[in-house]
């Protein structure tokens, strides 16, 4: 229920903050505290020494007025303190030498997954002197010691003073048979009690069935606060479903929800972050040398999935210039984000939510531009691209795209590299590479799974990634251009249309080509959209217009071509897709099992290759032995580190990988 006294509350709890923190107005950043500092990781056998761990949190301040500001969707209804200006706060992690003189200048900024940090803390970097950074951004974070979390402030409607009231709309699956159902992954907004009773929840199969609506008298709503909740307009939200709710069955909840959090203030605390460690010289600056300056000479940030979008939306949205219009990233790598931005910096935002194939699809993440350069939308007839706005503000970073094939299944990857129609190549800045890994899955699976109709896909990317990081690196400080963009395009025929008989996929026994991808369309949210993005219409209504995709083409083994591959694909025993289709156990068994690939392996033997009609040509007779094999892998992992997409630092781990097929031979 709305009320007065909710409102009462909020300002309560913020004006103690406005008393203690207060600063000038010229401040971004008015404090950094580190609460902890701890030793971490093991003893890195190198000059470096040891390392520690600092964490805290950050107290962000923002002017709504400001230029630089404009752009954070509700920002000017957000409760201001006395000097004008929207204070909230961010949790930080920072992993540094001890010896902060053995500490590189070149920092990396992690862009954590739901408060995750995915990388950086590796000894790869540790043995190298790399400080890493990371911080929270995301307020549907839990509140947990584990993860970085945003408070971010909550937009309050000016008409009556108490926090914004909408609707929102949540998609839910199960992959088993469950009586409860989260209706987040992380928290959600909390319901409006008083209208619970208008509440909506239908039901569909496959994305493109009509949803079928289950009466109100059959589910119910369950939220739980844990104290730290109030106030926030975030709480865990669970569903209970008479009969309970079926595998693979996509759940559309929408209703009346409070306290719209503004979740665009997680990209200006990120700029605002990464300005401050690389221009502040006071003592609050906790990378700051014993000299007065500041280590950090130049910042490379990362981000994979989810935060590889929200990257690829800081860029677009025009947040690489800070609040004085200097530059802050000077190098950003999205990592498997595809073709997408994200749910990030709307009305009602939810950063957890994306959009694949068979679920999500409707969802603001996947929407043009999707091209770093400029293209022209031709259902709007607008033009624009990812870099537009750090291009007038003089602040382009180089760009380093990489992702799977996997992401041309389920994110749309191919947009990235062609026209919204994916009619032609799309010509890349010449301060952007694109680097697209054949035969790999989005993240590398860790073992069996039952959840696909074929095995899940093994491949790890990770060598490619550290590689074109440390020609990242060298691109920035020496000036070296890094090796050359590789990726599948229209022009050399490695870059088709999806469907089996343009790919030139072999129908292989036992296996079912997908007859769906994710293909994003041009979605009516309401009038209120392009300019306030607030969705006024739940669910979006469906235009029938659909950006074009193409995913790389096959050879004769249905590996990808055009693409850059590891030595396991180069010289294969398997075939290896960016798509698996999900298993009947778990239900809807014609889509596409979320972000996963497929590992199909070769027949082994001449005789087994007959008796299943296989078309590939049987293990025994594409090698002669097994030292044949190894021989022919290394030799192609050799040639990549000749041509600086690896190290040679990972031809042990490399070879280690082709040791483990020996057991094909003995047959």
């Amino acid at each position: 229920m709305r009320t007065r006294a909710t409102h009462r509350r909020l300002s309560w709890l913020l004006m103690p903050v406005w008393l203690v923190l207060a600063t000038p107005a010229a401040a971004e950043v008015i404090r950094i505290e580190i609460t902890s500092r701890e030793p971490f990781g093991d003893a890195v056998a190198s000059k470096i020494g040891p390392y520690e761990r600092l964490r805290g949190r950050v107290v962000y301040a923002l002017d709504p007025t400001d230029d630089a500001n404009r752009r954070i969707v509700d920002l000017g209804l957000a409760v201001t303190g006395p000097d004008g200006r929207v204070q909230f706060y961010g949790d930080i992690e920072i992993i540094v030498p001890v010896d902060r003189a053995q500490a590189q200048p070149t920092v990396l900024y992690v862009v954590n997954n739901r408060g995750r940090r995915t990388w950086g803390s590796e000894p790869f970097f540790l043995s190298r002197g790399y400080v890493t950074v990371s911080s929270g951004w995301i307020a549907q974070v839990p509140v947990t010691p584990d993860l970085l979390r945003l408070e971010a402030p909550v937009a309050v409607d000016p008409d009556d003073g108490i926090p914004v009231v909408g609707l929102v709309r949540a998609e839910l699956q199960t992959d088993v048979a469950i009586d409860r159902l989260a209706v987040s992954n992380q928290r959600a907004y909390e319901p409006v009690t008083a209208s619970l009773g208008d509440a909506t929840l239908t039901r569909r199969l496959r994305e493109t069935d009509p949803p079928v609506a289950i009466p109100r008298d059959q589910w119910m709503l369950g939220t739980r606060y844990d104290g730290l909740d109030e106030g926030s307009g975030l709480v865990e939200l669970e569903m209970v479903l008479t009969g309970g709710f079926e595998p693979g069955v996509i759940y559309e909840l929408i209703y009346e929800a409070r306290g719209s959090v503004v979740q665009g203030t997680g990209f200006a605390a990120m700029r605002d972050l990464v300005s401050f460690l690389k221009y502040d010289r006071t003592e609050m600056n906790p990378l700051r040398r014993p000299d007065g300056a500041s280590l950090v000479e130049r910042v490379i940030g990362e981000g994979r999935s989810q935060s590889g979008r929200a990257i690829r939306m800081f860029l677009h949205e025009g947040f690489n210039a800070d609040e004085q219009g200097r530059q802050v990233f000077d190098g950003l790598i999205p990592t498997i984000a595809g073709g997408g931005q994200g749910f990030f910096n709307h009305r009602f935002a939810s950063p957890t939510r994306t959009a694949t194939q068979h679920g999500g699809h409707l969802y603001p993440a996947d929407v043009f531009p999707f091209t770093y350069g400029d293209e022209t939308d031709p259902f709007t007839g607008r033009t624009d691209g990812l870099l537009r706005r750090a291009r007038a503000s003089g602040t382009v970073p180089k760009v380093m795209h990489l992702d799977t094939s996997s992401e041309y299944w389920h994110r749309s990857g191919s947009l990235v590299v062609t026209d919204p129609l994916g009619q032609r190549d799309s010509a890349l800045p010449p301060e952007v590479r694109v680097y697209v890994f054949g035969g790999a899955q989005h993240s590398p699976a860790r073992g069996p799974s039952d959840r696909g109709q074929q095995p899940p896909n093994p491949n790890n990317t990770r060598p490619f990634q550290e590689a074109l990081f440390l020609a990242m690196d060298r691109w920035l400080t020496e000036g070296t251009e890094p090796p050359p963009s590789v990726y599948p395009r229209i022009v050399d025929g490695t870059l088709v249309h999806w469907e089996a008989d343009a790919s030139g996929w072999r129908p292989l026994p036992g296996v079912a080509y997908p007859t769906v991808i994710q293909q994003p369309e041009l979605l009516d949210y309401g009038p209120a959209f392009e300019r306030h993005r607030r969705i006024d219409r739940h669910p979006p209504r469906r235009t029938g217009k659909r950006y074009g995709v193409r995913v790389p083409a096959v050879d004769a083994d249905d590996n990808e071509r055009g693409v850059l591959r590891l030595p396991r694909v180069a010289v294969p025993v398997a075939t290896y897709t960016g798509w698996n289709l999900r298993h009947p156990a778990i239900g809807a068994e014609t889509e596409l099992l979320s972000l996963t690939g497929s590992r199909i392996p070769f027949p082994l033997t001449p005789a087994e290759r007959a008796q299943t009609g296989d078309p590939r040509q049987a293990v025994s007779e594409r090698y002669a032995d097994f030292e044949d094999y190894r021989g022919r892998y290394m030799a192609a992992a050799d040639q990549l580190v000749s041509d600086r997409y690896l190290l040679p630092q990972h031809l042990s781990g490399l070879e280690a990988i082709a040791m483990e097929h020996r057991s094909l031979f003995t047959h």
